[in-house]
């Protein structure tokens, strides 16, 4: 967003924007909710009235397809994929980066990809192809925080950053505790969707992240209200001292 803030801002040239949306399942949004609606009911009709289309893009396949997907060769041959593994995340593979890429290559040759990296990130714009890839962040002096200001400014900014630091799907195996604590208090629909593919059988490694089941998550949230609640139960069924 702060990218096509700058965009607009300088007179940048600006074509279409691809925004992929990466799908949990046929009907259910991989984005937290409270981010989808931002996109789906704040950004894109924004950009609409600044005159700028935005082309959602989504792979045929979902994430639900993917962990339950059957392994056809090797020797996990026969059992179902599973939760992705972090740093190799296949829905990062296929639910994202393939229907980019495919969008892409319908575009014509000279066409340049505005990306959006923060001129502080120096590492990933080291990775940007010279020429067909350019981040007007950089180009612009805009760091990581100064992007974000940007978005507050124009009222761009998701919610997501109301109880994160960082936008993933809900299902990520990257999550923070604070994003996993929202979606168990928030959004208990998807929580126990999660937990549905937890209990599906045959999978290489039951784990949810690199240490923990997607179970053991929610027992530890369940034991922490529990500790609250007889916490705060004592509390407030203790007498009062005589103040004599």
């Amino acid at each position: 967003m702060a990218t096509l803030i700058l965009a607009r801002r300088h007179g940048e040239p600006l074509g279409k924007v691809a925004y992929c949306e990466v799908m949990f399942d046929r009907d259910t949004s991989g984005e937290v909710p409270e981010h989808r609606e931002f996109i789906h009911h704040t950004a894109i009709p924004k950009l609409k009235s600044w005159g700028i289309e935005t082309v959602i893009l989504r792979d045929a396949t979902t994430y639900v397809d993917n962990v339950s997907q059957t392994i056809k060769r090797g020797p996990k041959a026969g059992m179902i994929r599973g939760f992705p593994l972090c740093g190799r995340c296949a829905i990062q593979r296929d639910c994202k980066k393939r229907p980019i890429s495919r969008w892409i290559r319908r575009l014509p040759e000279d066409t340049v990809q505005y990306i959006g990296i923060a001129s502080d990130e120096q590492e990933r714009l080291a990775r940007l192809r010279n020429g067909k890839q350019i981040s007007l962040l950089d180009k612009y002096g805009v760091d990581e925080a100064g992007a974000y200001e940007l978005c507050r400014q124009e009222g761009l900014l998701s919610p997501i950053y109301g109880f994160s630091d960082r936008n993933g799907c809900f299902f990520c195996p990257n999550a923070k505790t604070q994003e996993l604590r929202h979606l168990y208090e928030h959004h208990p629909d998807l929580w126990a969707k999660m937990l549905a593919l937890q209990a599906l059988p045959n999978k290489p490694t039951e784990l949810f992240n690199r240490s923990r089941t997607f179970e053991e998550i929610d027992a530890q949230f369940r034991q922490m209200d529990g500790c609250i609640h007889t916490a705060v139960t004592a509390k407030d069924t203790e007498r009062p001292r005589d103040a004599s």
